[in-house]
């Protein structure tokens, strides 16, 4: 178990509860970054198995203050129903913010209502709060400021990649999506990128390939980047990759 120690006042503690792509692809779990600083805690979409993933390495759901989406297909947002569930048993009463694109609350609701029939009228302690992306302009969203960019990746709503600042520390993640100038403006600058790498050089519509990231590496300007949502051909390629590829509960601190 890698068990999360708090982040310093100027730092960020970041584990990727799931490195996934939506068939778990290598025994892989959904997509879902954990994401915590003194000021609070974030997760970066919210796989089926965020919540037995944060407790398998350590981490109370009740801490988090509120989940990111990058777009609305199931592998990224389907765990949020089951956080609810743990949050409304557990007695929670701090407020829970879903920040994501445009109709979240109507999708997120219906997925509810699907999986725990009457679950969105029971009676909760605590708040479920919605928010909309407006591409292009900040907005404060638990401990970060986020800003989302538009990518190519349709999902019924508009796609995003995410740019989050948490005191001094820049987080960048391009969720999933085709590679657009875009993804260059989220990582200008940004202490970490978190990039899909969906195949290795293989175009796929709709996708991130590594050998496309490899050769805007240069434009990207960011201090770090890490691989995730990888399929079969990327995972039997990841050794070739110059850069690092994600695991499931890989922990690093910013």
């Amino acid at each position: 178990m890698n068990a999360v120690e708090p982040a310093a006042s100027s730092g960020l503690i970041v584990q990727f509860l799931g490195s996934g792509d939506a068939i778990g692809s290598g025994g892989r779990l959904p997509t879902s970054i954990s994401v915590r600083a003194s000021a609070g805690h974030v997760l970066l979409d919210c796989g089926p198995a965020a919540v037995p993933a944060m407790i398998r390495h350590g981490v109370d759901p009740g801490t988090v203050d509120a989940v990111v989406l990058t777009h609305l297909h199931g592998d990224h947002f389907a765990g949020i129903p089951f956080l609810v569930l743990h949050a409304q048993f557990r007695r929670r009463e701090r407020p829970l913010l879903i920040a994501g694109p445009v109709g979240v609350e109507d999708r997120v609701l219906q997925t509810m209502e699907l999986l725990f029939p009457g679950s969105v009228q029971a009676q909760r302690r605590f708040e479920l709060r919605f928010s909309e992306h407006a591409a292009g302009l900040p907005a404060t969203v638990g401990p970060a400021e986020v800003t989302a960019f538009e990518v190519v990746h349709p999902s019924g709503a508009p796609a995003y990649a995410l740019r989050l600042r948490v005191g001094s520390r820049i987080l960048a993640y391009t969720g999933d999506g085709a590679w657009s100038e875009n993804v260059v403006d989220v990582a200008r600058g940004a202490d970490l990128l978190i990039a899909e790498a969906y195949t290795f050089d293989k175009p796929i519509k709709f996708h991130l390939d590594y050998a496309t990231l490899e050769r805007n590496w240069p434009r990207l300007e960011c201090r770090r980047l890490i691989l995730t949502h990888m399929s079969d051909d990327m995972l039997a390629r990841r050794h070739e990759a110059m850069a690092e590829p994600a695991d499931d509960g890989l922990l690093l601190s910013l």
